[in-house]
Formats: C-alpha cells, structure tokens, sequence
C-alpha cells in the first residue's frame, strides 16, 4: 500500500511539472522536450530528489511514448506515397546517411572509444527527430511548404534505415558477433518487406476492419494492433518503435485521420514521459565532464544536417528560402538517438560516458533546432537572401553577355 500511494504520489507530482513547462515553453516559443529532459535529471540518479518509487513506470511509459510517436508519423502516409517516396528521396537519404554518421563515428574514434562505440555514436548523430519537427513544422504554419515534403522523406528513410540499423547494432552489443549481426538483419529485411508488403496489397482491408464510426473502439483497436505489432516486431530483433511505423503506413483513409486526433492526446502524454524516463536515467553530475565535446559535436552535426537539407531541397527544384528552412528544420535529435543511447547503455558493453554524452548532445539540438528553424523568417536573414540572389544574378549576367 505504502509503494503505490508513493507512486501515485511522485508520478502525479511530475506529471503537474510536466504540465507546467509544457505550457512554459509554448509561452516562449520553444520545444519543450529540452524542460521534460531536464525535469528527468533533476528527478533522476544523482539529481534533486531522485524518484525511485516510480522509475518502473516510467520506464514503460517510456516505451509506449516511443511506439506512439513512430506510429503518428507513419498516419501521415499510405504505403503507395512511402515507396514513391522512397525511390524519389534515396539520393538525399544516401547523402543524409554519409554526412551525419561519419561525423559521429569519426568523433568515438577521436575520443579514443572502439568501433562498437563509433557504430553507436555515428547512428545518435545520424537521425533527426521526427516527433520535435513534426512539431516544429506545426508550430511555424509550414505543413502546406513545398519543402515540407522533403523534409517528410528524409525523416521517412531514417526512420526505414532504422529498422535495418537496430537489429545490427542490438546483435553488435550483445557481442553475438558478424554472423549474429547477419542474421539479425536478414531477419529485419525479410520483416520490413513482408510489412510493406502487407500494407500496400491489403491495408485497405485492415483499414475497413477499424470502424471510423465508432471514436472509443478505434482507439482501442489501432491502440491494440500498435502495441500487439511492436512487441511481435521487438521479438524479432526489429525495432518496436520501427514496427509502430509500419502500422501507421497500413493504414489509411477516414481510419487513418480519426486515429490521428484520437491518439494525439496519448502520443503527447508518453511522449513526455518517453523524455523524462532519459534523464532519469542519466546522472546530471556526468554531463559537465562531455559538455565541451557534446558541444563540439553538435555544431559539426548541425552544419551537416542542414547540408543535408539543403541539398535535397535543391535537387527537386525549391528555391533558396526553402532549401534553407528544410535544412534548418531537420537539425533537432530526439528519441531515436535516444534510443540507441539507450540501447548501448542496457548493454553495458560500451563507454560509460556515451549515455551522458548522447543526453548533452540531444538537449543542445533540440534546444537550438527550433530557434534555427526560425531563421528563415528574420528579416535579416531574408535581407541576406536577396542580397545572395543579387550577387549570383551579377555574376551570371556577364556569362551570358558573353554568350550572345
């Protein structure tokens, strides 16, 4: 009795603060997953007053944030837009890949970490954070943006590329060795494809096996099939969260946009607690030792991303303003890095200081990233724009004169 009125206790208190800086940070403009990753660390191992009581709670909460977060982004597609998507983007998702991971391989080996540790920082480094740009995107009024789309199927390809990347890295810690690792991946592709499969010749009939009609039994049945996906998929060594997804994609229609406002609430509830869970597990008191590191990291990363961004808003044609919103936009890391953090530190086969360092480089991004996504829309910033399309003007014009 005394354990669950603790529990009630010290999850309703967070909770309350959770409320609380959520509306905070919507005053001031910002994302609020870097309070909720703060609010973990004053609450966690080494913090203020660390929360014992309720760490199993959060810890499943953690997980069910991370299953919801993935399934709302793939509600956002049918299976035909993934795979046309996919052929049109892989250029950009090829370029996203070598920019952002080398950087954070190179950076493990310069740490004088191993290549365990390298696979793993190179993939924290690698993936934007769908849920926080999603956002991001929301918040600016950029849904309807002809780079928005571009932005959509780079975060499409990570979020694949994911579902390939986890397996390995999981058979990799677990020190199951090349032929583990194999083996793991052969099972994640033959799953993917099997899904993908699935959702494009008969999604319409698990769609017409959700009522639309009926609000209480469609949340419980997407919910249910979600949850039921996720576990089958962990099961077999491919990611949950990357399962989730996949159940997105099947749906489609009135099913998928009805799901969609009803899971919201319950997406933005665990998410935060998906957040929290990670900074109370990580000791505040290991952060200052990798800040100047994290730091150093973050700026390379960022450039990089935005690079990214950039270019593959350039290779379909959008003009200057959005190429640099769509690189802008995709610099924030969040729960998959996290989870790969996550991952290594369960495994306790890597260095100690990669969960610290991994917390500090995510809380730098996805503090900076929706500030940076706001740059576009300065008026300096546009003023800097002109004044680059005058400049690139001049000096083509007498290329052309000459020409004639």
């Amino acid at each position: 009795m005394h354990d669950s009125t603790t529990l009630l206790v010290e999850v309703g208190a967070l909770l309350l603060l959770l409320g609380v800086l959520g509306r905070l940070s919507r005053r001031v403009g910002l994302s609020p997953i870097p309070l909720y990753l703060l609010a973990g660390l004053a609450f966690g191992h080494g913090g203020l007053l660390p929360l014992a009581a309720s760490e199993e709670f959060f810890a499943v909460g953690a997980e069910i944030g991370v299953i919801l977060l993935l399934v709302m982004l793939g509600l956002e597609y049918s299976a035909n837009e993934l795979v046309g998507n996919l052929r049109s983007a892989a250029p950009a998702g090829l370029i996203d890949g070598v920019f952002n991971a080398l950087p954070g391989a190179a950076f493990a080996l310069l740490l004088g970490w191993d290549w365990v540790a390298a696979l793993v920082l190179g993939g924290i480094t690698w993936v934007s954070s769908s849920g926080v740009i999603a956002k991001v995107l929301a918040d600016l009024g950029r849904l309807g943006n002809r780079e928005t789309p571009v932005i959509l199927s780079v975060l499409v390809i990570e979020d694949l590329a994911m579902a390939l990347y986890l397996p390995l890295v999981t058979a990799v810690l677990a020190g199951t060795g090349l032929l583990g690792g194999g083996i793991a991946l052969a099972v994640a592709v033959g799953t993917v494809l099997l899904v993908l499969v699935v959702a494009i010749r008969y999604g319409h009939l698990i769609s017409s096996a959700l009522s639309a009609k009926d609000p209480e039994a469609l949340l419980l049945g997407v919910l249910g099939l979600t949850l039921l996906i996720a576990g089958l998929a962990a099961k077999l060594q491919v990611s949950a969260a990357v399962g989730a997804f996949l159940v997105g994609i099947a749906l489609s229609g009135p099913v998928a946009h009805h799901a969609t406002e009803l899971l919201s609430p319950l997406r933005d509830l665990f998410a935060a607690v998906f957040f929290v869970f990670f900074g109370l597990v990580t000791d505040p008191r290991d952060i200052p030792p990798v800040l100047l590191p994290a730091l150093a990291l973050a700026v390379v990363t960022m450039a990089t991303k935005t690079l990214t961004g950039y270019l593959a808003a350039r290779r379909v044609g959008i003009a200057e303003p959005g190429r640099w919103r769509a690189g802008l936009a995709l610099v924030p890391r969040g729960e998959f890095s996290i989870v790969i953090a996550g991952l290594a530190v369960a495994a306790g086969s890597v260095e100690p200081r990669l969960a610290a360092l991994a917390a500090t480089y995510v809380l730098i991004t996805v503090v900076t990233g929706p500030i940076l996504a706001r740059l576009p829309d300065f008026p300096w910033f546009k003023r800097w724009l002109r004044s680059r399309a005058a400049a690139q003007r001049r000096e083509s014009t007498p290329v052309a004169d000459s020409l004639h």
